[in-house]
């Protein structure tokens, strides 16, 4: 990407009784700076304050982070017991984002299939091993993904985003954002349209910097101007990442993604989906059953500290919102386009070997 190497925003570091280390997102723009995670009680507060941010980057976590709590496991019933311990408190941090859960399990499926059947000697090193394999995958992921959905950006397109879907919300690359990659080291000529992204402003702090790194022209809008910039004509499609997706193709996303299909829909602008295949929930038949993020009032009231609203005023703040399927033109996997977005073609693609 002309020389840009996104971060790595969740990695391991050492062997199997090893730390985790993540990119603190809470300091960006300003400071780019790691921090090095000991306990599950640290990585619990990472997820929960959004230190770290982004489904598959939150699976992450949530994997490594069982890894930290087993870190001073010396017999084998306290690591079972540390293990399901940290699984149910990992598991806690952030219920809307699938790929959490999806990371957890897969590791507690590891360890009861597979590793538990081995001397306990070897315990930490095969679930490290796991977590890297899921970590690999992830980066094969956004790199598929980006390769899909590429060819979707053409020559002085202007793309629309909402929230973080880059390097800093995956493994690297990103979901939404990795096509824009894609596209720029074709050498397609476009320019991306980053929402703010209030109440935090991911969009702002993290979209517009990782995109401004990578030589991407990037201008940043508040929220509210998006149906104006729509309405001058300025964009042909718009690209956003997703936390959780049902059968049928109901895709929740970080608040303010609704609003955005539905302005795109008046408008006649395509409205697409990237996202991994561990973002889908196919236990869920639409998307009335993906539990909603409720997160604390002073997010809304307050910035950095200092108020911006009366004091005692109340507040509703859910972190995402489910955009319905009928307004997703078309959501890209990394096994493929589905479009249109419904539950037979969802299946097809998903199951593809």
């Amino acid at each position: 990407m002309s020389g840009y190497k996104v971060p790595l925003c969740v990695t391991w570091v050492g062997g199997p009784t090893g730390h985790l280390r993540m990119v603190d997102q809470t300091l960006l723009p300003m400071r780019l700076l790691e921090i090095d995670l000991f306990d599950v009680e640290e990585v619990f507060e990472a997820i929960v304050s959004l230190r770290v941010r982004g489904a598959p980057a939150i699976g992450l976590a949530g994997a490594f982070g069982l890894l930290v709590a087993l870190r001073n496991a010396v017999c084998q019933t306290t690591f079972q017991m540390q293990l399901q311990s940290a699984a149910i408190k990992l598991n806690s941090s952030r219920p809307t984002a699938v790929n959490l859960s999806w990371a957890i399990g897969r590791m507690l499926n590891c360890f009861e299939k597979s590793v538990r059947k081995r001397p306990f000697e070897e315990w930490h090193g095969l679930l490290l091993e796991e977590a890297l394999k899921i970590q690999s995958e992830d980066h094969a992921m956004c790199m598929a993904m980006g390769d899909n959905g590429q060819a979707l950006i053409q020559e002085g397109f202007g793309v629309l985003t909402h929230c973080n879907a880059g390097g800093l919300a995956t493994a690297s690359y990103g979901t939404a954002l990795a096509m824009m990659y894609r596209a720029h080291e074709m050498g397609r000529n476009f320019r991306v349209f980053a929402d703010e992204t209030r109440p935090l402003l991911q969009g702002a702090r993290l979209t517009a910097w990782e995109l401004n790194q990578a030589g991407i022209p990037v201008t940043l809008i508040c929220d509210n101007m998006a149906a104006q910039v729509m309405k001058e004509g300025k964009i042909q499609m718009v690209i956003v990442g997703a936390d959780r997706i049902a059968s049928n193709g109901d895709t929740a996303n970080k608040i303010g993604t609704y609003g955005v299909a539905c302005l795109a829909k008046v408008h006649n602008i395509p409205f697409y989906v990237a996202a991994p295949s561990s973002t889908f929930d196919l236990s869920l038949s639409d998307g009335s059953g993906i539990p909603i993020e409720q997160r604390k009032p002073s997010e809304v009231t307050e910035y950095h500290g200092q108020p911006i609203a009366p004091v005692g005023i109340g507040v509703y703040n859910p972190a995402f919102d489910v955009t319905p399927a009928h307004l997703i033109r078309g959501i890209i996997t990394e096994k493929g386009r589905i479009e249109p977005v419904n539950s037979m073609n969802i299946s097809n693609v998903l199951h593809k070997k």
